[in-house]
């Protein structure tokens, strides 16, 4: 037996970078699609709204709904992931999620469970990781209202 493999893998990611600019290698969202720059919306593509975490906008970021995971390749060539994330202020004070870091199978960051209105800033060292993982998880209440957004998502690599 035979396999035969097409196509390309995207280019690493080279200096300050947000996420949202990047191609994933893979996206799992648990409602609808993985939004760039707007939150996760109902099903379709760009049916969300701005990014807004504790009455801050963001115009940059990534917009989920539990449970989801992207991946993304960095081939070594990135340093740090910056980013803020919490429950979008379009599900108020409902909804409850838990963000992961993953980096090479090793969790990186955990943000525990946060619920509607609470945020955490995210500051992991990426030094030597080939595939990073973002993975949103739902709080055990159900899915309802899990808007995840990981806001201002960037990465800094190599020039």
């Amino acid at each position: 037996v035979m396999l035969k493999l097409s196509g390309q893998e995207p280019d690493l990611p080279h200096g300050e970078v947000y996420l949202s600019d990047l191609p994933w290698t893979y996206a799992a969202n648990g409602r609808g699609v993985v939004e760039r720059d707007l939150n996760a919306g109902q099903q379709a593509d760009h049916d969300g709204h701005a990014l807004k975490l504790g009455g801050a906008a963001y115009a940059k970021g990534l917009g989920t709904y539990g449970a989801s995971l992207i991946r993304y390749r960095l081939g070594r060539s990135c340093s740090r992931l910056r980013a803020e994330v919490g429950v979008d202020d379009d599900a108020g004070a409902a909804g409850s999620v838990i963000f992961r870091v993953i980096g090479d199978g090793a969790v990186l960051f955990d943000s525990a469970l946060l619920k509607g209105g609470a945020r955490a800033g995210v500051d992991v060292d990426l030094t030597g990781v080939r595939e990073l993982k973002l993975s949103v998880d739902v709080g055990g209440d159900g899915d309802d209202n899990d808007l995840a957004d990981w806001a201002d998502a960037r990465l800094t690599c190599e020039p």
